[in-house]
């Protein structure tokens, strides 16, 4: 019988936190899509999962268009390989929309507030971008009001129609550039091959878990994931957990026996990690009164979190001064000996 805390351990090997990847562009591949938000915690959780975990192979791998940030599902920045961006919107675009058409029509963005916008950043992106400071000026230069939302809502738009998205590094943030342009090899995908390719990526890389997550995480329907399950129950492995389906590779299955040690090992993990908010059911890494102290006020900010054998034990700050320890907030004082005697290490190697 599989348990939770099994599927928590699991999925540090499928996240490959635990058996890193090359390099960042094979991180993002793998995760298919991550939480990108929090562009700094973003750029530490891939590099986490890399073999050097330097952020500047994070960085390099946007400046040279392997991976892109962009809106692919949920209304929520991800980071995903940037040939995998075009057909994750045909999926999903047609959906998340309309659920932005109200908002829009209170902000006076007509369709043709949204054509002029569109002509302006075609016009004035070049093949160098804008940071958004800049492209927002250039809307407001050209009569365009970015004031009260109106900014975001433009971008978002342009975004997931798949005009623009954030590509190459500017400091601590990224320029917008032009889909068509940055990313010069997209896969063609479409219908059901389309959804396939997402389910499997998706269990690859955050499995095991069961089909519900799945469609939390990505917004579609059970009508869409319907006629590609049976195909794939040729190929990966399901699990009973607690009597729910849970889906998993099964070279994960072939490697947890010997990953234990490996997997019992203490993480810091920065606040919007695919750990916590790759699932709609986070029972396995956390418990809701745990859930409110990570996300306090439930104002949708994550903080980083600590976790050992893929549950998380408290809560983290980075230090203040250099050569200092994180600052650690136990759920249930005190840490376990071991987790306080690796924080010292853990700060240390903290991807930099």
């Amino acid at each position: 019988m599989t348990t939770l805390a099994d599927v928590a351990r699991m999925r540090l090997v499928s996240q490959r936190l635990v058996g890193p990847l090359p390099d960042a562009g094979a991180v993002v591949r793998h995760l298919t899509c991550t939480q990108g938000q929090d562009y700094p915690g973003s750029s530490t959780s891939i590099a986490l999962r890399t073999v050097d975990r330097d952020l500047a192979g994070v960085r390099a791998a946007y400046d040279e268009g392997r991976i892109v940030r962009s809106w692919p599902m949920r209304g929520t920045l991800f980071a995903v390989a940037a040939e995998d961006l075009g057909w994750m919107l045909d999926l999903t675009a047609p959906r998340v929309l309309p659920g932005t058409d109200r908002r829009r029509a209170e902000l006076g963005l007509d369709a043709d507030v949204l054509g002029r916008a569109e002509e302006v950043a075609r016009a004035e992106l070049g093949s160098a971008g804008l940071t958004r400071a800049e492209l927002l000026a250039r809307w407001q230069d050209a009569g365009l009001s970015t004031t009260d939302g109106r900014g975001y809502h433009l971008l978002f738009h342009l975004a997931v129609r798949g005009v623009i998205c954030l590509g190459p590094t500017e400091g601590s943030g990224q320029r917008f550039v032009l889909t068509e342009e940055w990313i010069r090899a997209p896969r063609t995908l479409a219908g059901e091959e389309a959804v396939a390719e997402w389910f499997r990526r998706y269990v690859l890389s955050h499995g095991p878990v069961p089909v519900a997550d799945f469609l939390w995480w990505t917004k579609l329907l059970k009508r869409d994931l319907a006629p590609v399950l049976a195909p794939l129950r040729e190929e990966l492995e399901v699990l009973d957990v607690d009597g729910v389906e849970h889906w998993v590779d099964p070279a994960v299955l072939q490697a947890y026996p010997g990953s234990k040690r490996a997997t019992a090992a203490p993480l810091l993990l920065p606040g919007f990690d695919e750990i916590v908010l790759g699932y709609g059911d986070r029972r396995a890494v956390l418990t809701k009164e745990q859930e409110a102290r990570v996300v306090p006020g439930n104002n949708g900010v994550f903080r980083g979190t600590v976790v050992r054998a893929g549950s998380a034990l408290g809560t983290w700050k980075r230090p203040t001064r250099t050569g200092a320890v994180v600052t650690v907030e136990p759920f249930s004082p005190p840490l376990p000996p071991v987790v306080e005697r690796a924080l010292p290490r853990l700060t240390a190697a903290l991807p930099g």
